[in-house]
């Protein structure tokens, strides 16, 4: 804010050429720093995305061992009872 009351105070005492070269000055400022602001957003925008794509991966990689866990467990208990049943039979 400082800094804007500086710039009014010395606006005042510039010349319309200056004045207009200021301004254009600022306007350059101005538009990089809406750039690097769109760029920034983008990166997060970005970063997110891969995030959640990681955290997505996880929980289907933990589903499927788990199916795969109980798909193996429940074969074992079935071979195991059929095989007990066929010889005590």
């Amino acid at each position: 804010m400082a800094t804007d009351l500086h710039s009014e105070l010395s606006r005042r005492h510039l010349s319309p050429e200056q004045f207009e070269e200021a301004w254009e000055h600022e306007a350059r400022l101005e538009e990089k720093r809406r750039h690097e602001l769109r760029k920034r957003a983008a990166n997060r925008s970005r970063a997110r995305k891969i995030d959640r794509a990681e955290r997505s991966g996880l929980v289907r990689f933990t589903i499927l061992a788990t199916a795969l866990t109980l798909t193996a467990v429940v074969v074992v208990v079935v071979m195991f009872e059929t095989l007990a049943w066929l010889v005590g039979g």
